[in-house]
């Protein structure tokens, strides 16, 4: 059946589904787009975060998730400390990120990338993989492009992401505006510097509506991730899940919904998108075949 419900009174409804294991690739706790100069903790209540996020994490662990990519990065409200301590609380690891991104007209890159070299900012990344990040350790490159096509300071990111990566052996998550064209860029600047496509995850690919693009990305090697789930997109996401599986390439796919979201600036942080509508509304979408491969399989392997 391609889709499972059932019906209460007169209502009909999709039965939420659980998947142990599973790991969503990328969502957030906390951001900050005050600028690299300007973001820093004494900005949010930490202890509010907290509170506000608790709940959410724990709700999310009922559903089977195990593992909570954060993907906010360093300069734009990263929050390693606060992350160290949810997942204490909650039994659900979260991983965080060294990099820089370059995307939302540069807020989150810092005065010192203009001067650097792409091998001096790799070295950055590779000594907090080192050191770690205030208890936690990086667990993935988290980058970013602002378009296509790719300005110098879009390749000097992507090599130092690459650089670091062959270094370290993280993959590299990389937020790509400027669609295709600018993630097939962006594997061009790795196979200069033979780094394996297969490190390579295309964030926010549903942004890009040719479908030819993902299929050109995934038989590259790289990963394509369709993220940004959410009730209003579920269709689109739906299509293109189901796009790749007919041609053979879910194995090279990754979902995930971009939620969360405590917005340091705004009053109580916001609304905070809860992280669950993946399992109760989207998975029950697709055959119950594809959910293990997409939610377990595939985040381990494009992150091992």
């Amino acid at each position: 059946m391609r889709r499972r419900e059932f019906v209460l009174g007169t209502t009909l409804a999709q039965r939420p589904v659980s998947v142990p294991g599973s790991v969503l690739v990328h969502e957030h706790i906390l951001v900050d787009f005050a600028g690299a100069a300007k973001a820093t903790p004494d900005r949010y209540d930490a202890d509010e975060v907290f509170r506000i996020a608790k709940p959410k994490l724990e709700e999310l662990k009922a559903f089977g998730c195990v593992r909570l990519h954060e993907c906010t990065p360093n300069y734009l409200g990263r929050a390693a400390k606060l992350c160290a301590r949810l997942q204490q609380a909650t039994g659900v690891e979260i991983w965080t990120n060294t990099g820089i991104y370059g995307a939302a007209n540069r807020a989150g890159v810092p005065a010192y990338v203009a001067q650097e070299s792409s091998r001096d900012l790799a070295r950055r990344y590779v000594a907090e993989w080192r050191s770690g990040i205030e208890g936690l350790k990086p667990r993935f490159i988290k980058t970013a492009v602002n378009g296509f096509p790719l300005e110098p300071l879009d390749v000097k990111l992507v090599e130092a992401a690459a650089m670091a990566s062959l270094e370290t052996g993280l993959s590299i998550a990389s937020h790509t505006n400027g669609g295709g064209p600018a993630a097939e860029a962006q594997l061009d600047v790795l196979s200069r510097l033979r780094c394996p496509a297969s490190r390579f995850i295309w964030v926010h690919a549903q942004s890009e509506k040719d479908h030819r693009h993902h299929e050109s990305v995934a038989r590259a090697g790289a990963w394509v991730e369709f993220d940004g789930i959410s009730e209003s997109s579920a269709g689109w996401h739906r299509e293109c899940v189901e796009w790749m599986q007919a041609r053979g390439l879910l194995k090279q796919v990754l979902i995930s919904q971009d939620a969360g979201w405590y917005h340091v600036g705004e009053s109580g942080g916001g609304s905070y998108r809860g992280y669950t509508y993946l399992y109760s509304g989207f998975l029950p979408l697709l055959p119950s075949s594809t959910w293990h491969t997409l939610l377990v399989d595939n985040p381990n392997h494009a992150f091992s």
